[in-house]
């Protein structure tokens, strides 16, 4: 494990990254402005579920093995560009209620859920949506070798204690970003007679977001 100043580090940059808008934050900021903070917080959950199948899945090679072969990392990449643009095209062929709401239940496995829609739905797009990103497992091999110390005698061993740290800090900013956007929908008239026009920004910010993965090069070995 890391030094005390190298473990602030590594915390701080996480939380850092975590900040940063994305696929992820705009899937748990969709769910919480339509469905309130719960569904919000169970898409982050979800999203830090698909995260851990990541980090075990790097620990044991299946990252590396991305890394290495191009039909791997193909594959994969194509698989969640799909699924990405796929929950765009759903979102921007919402129809809008009298009310301003949308009748569409989707973003992920249904994409922005309307309230009655199961919590186990929101939670399983937030999964897919992460699972299906190579981008993540990639992400993980480049950034948490980098606080691995050389000598370090089981070095798959600290990865993981390393991407489960970073992941369970994730959590609290996911929940900050679910509760931020509880909170404006709670009280930004505007918004919630306008939710169909979240549908048709996040929407188009999906597919954009899956064109961008369709185009990502293999990393280099």
């Amino acid at each position: 494990m890391p030094e005390l100043h190298q473990l602030l580090m590594f915390i701080a940059a996480g939380w850092l990254l975590n900040l940063t808008p994305g696929p992820d934050v705009l899937y748990i900021v969709t769910n919480a402005l339509r469905s309130g903070s719960r569904a919000g917080i169970v898409a982050g959950l979800g999203i830090t579920a698909g995260c851990f199948v990541h980090i075990f899945a790097a620990a044991a090679g299946v990252g590396a093995l991305m890394a290495t072969s191009a039909t791997a990392f193909t594959v994969l990449k194509w698989m969640g560009a799909a699924y990405l643009v796929w929950m765009g095209v759903r979102m921007l062929l919402s129809k809008p209620c009298a009310d301003g709401g949308s009748t569409a239940a989707l973003v992920a496995a249904q994409a922005a859920p309307a309230p009655h829609t199961p919590l186990r739905k929101v939670f399983l797009g937030g999964f897919w949506t992460n699972v299906l990103n190579p981008k993540v497992a990639i992400f993980f091999l480049a950034f948490v070798p980098q606080f691995i110390a050389p000598g370090t005698d089981n070095k798959a061993l600290a990865f993981v204690l390393l991407g489960v740290l970073f992941n369970v800090n994730a959590i609290p900013v996911n929940v900050g970003w679910a509760l931020a956007a509880s909170w404006m929908a709670r009280r930004a008239t505007v918004i919630q007679r306008g939710m169909h026009w979240l549908d048709w920004v996040a929407g188009a910010m999906f597919i954009g977001f899956g064109l961008k993965l369709a185009f990502t090069d293999q990393p280099a070995a």
